[in-house]
């Protein structure tokens, strides 16, 4: 039998020696097929609980571990704490692992960690208490409850509801198997979703809530521009109202994923372009009904299905952030015609990346006047949007605002 620290050993050597995404180290990772699922979950895991563990760790230990070692300790520490596995398996597993990888010498560390550690003592202050129970990075947890108080657990430690999908025909066969009703017209979030055929031919596509209710909220026009499409899931979802859709993107490789995307749903009328959304394009001056920006932004809203936001992004991050985003609505704001619409979201639960950038845009741009949509996925109205909170709807953390150009 396979070694079952073994394969998530792999996998989150590359997300935390190498920096890979979660999602590719999985993707990368020749891993045994027969307990895929199990591998799959323990990584998520580790990657969502890493400030808990590395807490636990630091708590038991005089001097850190080595690296490997640690992270064999963290996977140990998962399946014991979260996935109630027999200790003597666990501990006797993560002993063999080290000893395979070369770190005999850690061995009798490990054996005696694993049979004797203890819980630390929850944290007294605020913050730091809401970071050790949610496994937030510390200035996360500072963030969110100095803008939602209250909230902020909930929002923070908020699960993902599911795989959500996105049915363009032929979607009754699949209702059978658990699902959440979402309240858009054939989009469903199941607890368990296996990819078969009907995705290649175009019967449907996994498209998030959020993307879903963004797109939703946006009117039907003639020429609309998607400044930051990839992977284009918004772009073609939007083409089916709007009469022409530009696709924007910076990298090349991300652009050709719209195109791919396109031409597996069979949206027609998407124009790709590989562009940088910050830099001034005279042929695009005054030519849209409708831009949508979705701009680059802290992922804070979805850290429930890309836990390793919570490794990768720092607080220093931020301020990058928002001249990115300025930047993008500032320049994009060009494009469209008088009497039109800009759009502005991300997926981020701070308001500094959200309602903080609306301002600073309306003080460089008083021809804009803020025309707050609505939306049938529940959400709070902020000062100039509608923010979209993982507790409340569905799982996703998200901001969306709609600006109208005067004549």
């Amino acid at each position: 039998m396979t070694n079952p620290l073994a394969d998530p050993y792999l996998v989150l050597t590359k997300v935390y020696s190498e920096g890979t995404y979660l999602k590719q180290a999985i993707a990368a990772t020749p891993t045994e097929p027969l307990n895929r699922a199990r591998t799959t979950k323990i990584c998520y895991g580790v990657v969502e609980k890493d400030v808990y563990l590395t807490r636990i760790i630091a708590h038991n230990c005089e001097k850190q571990p080595k690296s490997a070692v640690k992270l064999i300790l963290k996977i140990a520490l998962y399946m014991l704490e979260f996935m109630a596995k027999h200790d003597y398996m666990v501990i006797d597993c993560a002993v063999e692992l080290t000893k395979k990888l070369g770190k005999g010498g850690a061995a009798g560390f490990v054996n005696a960690f694993l049979r004797g550690y203890k819980l630390p003592d929850t944290p007294q202050g605020a913050d730091e208490r809401l970071s050790f129970e949610c496994s937030v990075p510390l200035w996360l947890a500072k963030k969110v409850r100095r803008s939602y108080k209250s909230q902020a657990r909930d929002i923070l430690s908020a699960p993902s509801c599911g795989v959500c999908v996105r049915f363009v025909r032929g979607g009754q066969k699949y209702l059978e198997a658990e699902h959440t009703d979402t309240p858009f017209n054939g989009v469903y979030i199941f607890k368990n979703f296996v990819r078969d055929s009907g995705y290649d031919s175009g019967d449907y596509t996994f498209q998030s809530v959020g993307s879903v209710a963004i797109c939703s909220a946006i009117s039907p026009c003639e020429r609309l521009l998607d400044a930051c499409a990839a992977p284009g899931g918004k772009s073609v979802l939007l083409a089916g109202k709007c009469k022409s859709v530009v696709s924007c993107e910076l990298h090349a490789h991300r652009a050709q994923l719209i195109t791919s995307y396109a031409n597996r749903m069979g949206a027609g009328n998407i124009s790709v372009v590989n562009a940088d959304s910050t830099v001034f394009n005279s042929d695009f001056e005054g030519e849209f009904d409708t831009v949508l920006c979705d701009v680059p932004c802290s992922g804070s809203g979805v850290i429930n299905e890309n836990p390793d936001i919570k490794l990768f992004r720092k607080e220093e991050d931020i301020a990058a952030l928002n001249k990115t985003q300025l930047a993008i609505i500032d320049n994009c704001s060009r494009y469209v015609k008088k009497g039109g619409y800009l759009y502005y979201s991300t997926c981020s639960v701070l308001p500094e990346e959200n309602d903080s950038v609306i301002y600073n845009f309306l003080q460089l741009h008083p021809e804009y006047a803020v025309d707050i949509p609505q939306s049938p996925l529940a959400s709070v109205r902020a000062k100039y949007g509608l923010q979209f909170l993982p507790h409340i709807s569905l799982g996703a953390g998200f901001y969306l605002c709609r600006l109208v150009k005067g004549g």
